[in-house]
């Protein structure tokens, strides 16, 4: 047994105690929250990032990421995410398709994270696309510390500065970088530096003092007046 099955083991044995799961992935709800608009009722084009709970005990502590687009005038949004579940059947790990893109995940209630419109958008759309159809790790998914879905949407971040997105510390595995040790961080404001996604830290203006501890994120955003935990996120007075 490697070192991160070992260290996964320990950690996913103290996360779940006294876990039980709350409902059957089969059933649990993947409808839209009413949170995206209507792609019939706004013609214009649109980006957005959401974050939604991780389906059973990766849900105590960390969070799922995918990014929604609609470019002008589609009748629907896409959705670019990092599914674990494809890359342990052989499949590519990138889905590219069409789904709510305010989807509940597995019955958990979706946060926007980050929201464009307007003019230009069109161009930011197709970005994102090369962007993600080049993601270095599509063949391989690992929950903890990376590369998963949090790594995919820091990576498409990096990679189209409009994309000005402050993920949650929940996000374990946003900052396991690609081919480096030195990064812009997700939202391009500001720094990091990573081992593999197992100990860093970043600064900048959007995400504020960061931390990593063994993909557990302890930190400060002055910008929100709010403390950054693991498990928990981001507390604090005020929210973009």
């Amino acid at each position: 047994m490697t070192w991160r099955k070992i260290t996964a083991a320990i950690l996913v044995a103290v996360m779940t105690a006294g876990f039980a799961m709350a409902a059957d992935w089969r059933t649990a709800s993947r409808d839209s929250a009413g949170i995206a608009p209507d792609p019939q009722a706004v013609p214009e084009a649109v980006v957005q990032v959401y974050a939604a709970r991780a389906w059973g005990w990766r849900g105590r502590f960390a969070v799922h990421t995918w990014i929604a687009v609609k470019p002008a005038g589609a009748p629907a949004f896409t959705v670019y995410e990092v599914i674990g579940w494809r890359a342990y059947h052989g499949q590519s790990a990138l889905a590219v398709h069409n789904r709510p893109p305010d989807g509940r995940w597995f019955g958990a209630e979706p946060e926007l994270l980050f929201d464009l419109r307007g003019r230009g958008v069109d161009d930011v759309i197709e970005r994102i696309d090369l962007a993600a159809r080049s993601y270095p790790y599509a063949d391989g998914y690992h929950a903890w510390p990376g590369p998963n879905s949090n790594t995919f949407t820091a990576y498409v971040s990096r990679a189209v500065p409009e994309l000005i997105v402050d993920l949650p510390p929940t996000a374990i595995g946003k900052d396991y970088l690609s081919g480096s040790f030195v990064a812009k961080t997700p939202s391009g404001s500001g720094f990091q530096v990573s081992l593999f996604g197992l100990v860093g830290m970043m600064v900048a203006l959007d995400e504020g003092l960061e931390v990593n501890v063994l993909g557990l994120v302890f930190g400060v955003d002055p910008n929100d007046l709010a403390v950054k935990l693991p498990m928990i996120g981001k507390l604090g007075f005020s929210s973009r």
